[in-house]
């Protein structure tokens, strides 16, 4: 699936142009890890001491691994990223197919060409794969800042008052093995209209979240 697309930087001053690569898994070569693993560990550490630890050793995924990602590069290496995994997650009581958006991550000084491209540049990839729905989590604290971004320009649907338990991605001999997180969900119809997304508060991912 390697696609190269660029995305406008119309009206940002002294921007390169953002090339999109889209990529299975499977095509990433050892050097991709690398340089993602360091884009990572630059990006997610500032926002925590210990969010930058699961990208050590040229790791470049945190929990569940990607199938699918969409990277941006420009003329200083990567500089948008976000991942997609086809799953099947339980809202309420009913199972349901999904491609989970996550692992996603933006160079600070590229802010402004953030999630909104990302999700942009992922519709077509997620009509293809013909899933229902894209389905992604964001913290509760950042529900008007993801639905001023995605929810007033139609990318998703913004849905908050959510609990979601995931399967955490090692093995504690002092915590659970899982975790309950509040949380504001993000909907993408795909294949199947917004009302068709199930009733129900709780979403069981069977799994570490992307």
């Amino acid at each position: 699936m390697n696609m190269s697309a660029p995305v406008s930087t119309r009206g940002v001053s002294a921007r390169p142009p953002v090339r999109w690569r889209l990529c299975w898994e499977n095509e990433l070569q050892l050097a991709d890890h690398i340089e993602l693993s360091d884009f990572f560990r630059k990006t997610y550490g500032p926002t925590g001491e210990f969010n930058a630890k699961p990208f050590e050793g040229h790791r470049s995924w945190a929990g569940a691994r990607p199938e699918i990602r969409a990277i941006g590069y420009d003329d200083r290496g990567v500089a948008i990223h976000i991942g997609a995994l086809r799953r099947f997650i339980k809202v309420g009581e009913i199972d349901l197919l999904v491609a989970e958006l996550g692992l996603y991550g933006v160079r600070p000084d590229l802010e402004g060409l953030g999630i909104t491209h990302s999700i942009r540049v992922m519709y077509p990839v997620l009509r293809d794969l013909g899933v229902p729905f894209g389905f992604g989590t964001v913290r509760s604290a950042l529900q008007k800042h993801i639905t001023r971004l995605l929810g007033r320009q139609g990318l998703a649907t913004v849905l908050p008052g959510f609990r979601v338990r995931s399967a955490r991605p090692d093995i504690y001999l002092t915590v659970p093995p899982t975790r309950v997180e509040d949380v504001v969900v993000l909907v993408l119809p795909i294949a199947r209209p917004m009302s068709e997304w199930p009733d129900g508060e709780m979403i069981e991912r069977n799994g570490p979240e992307l």
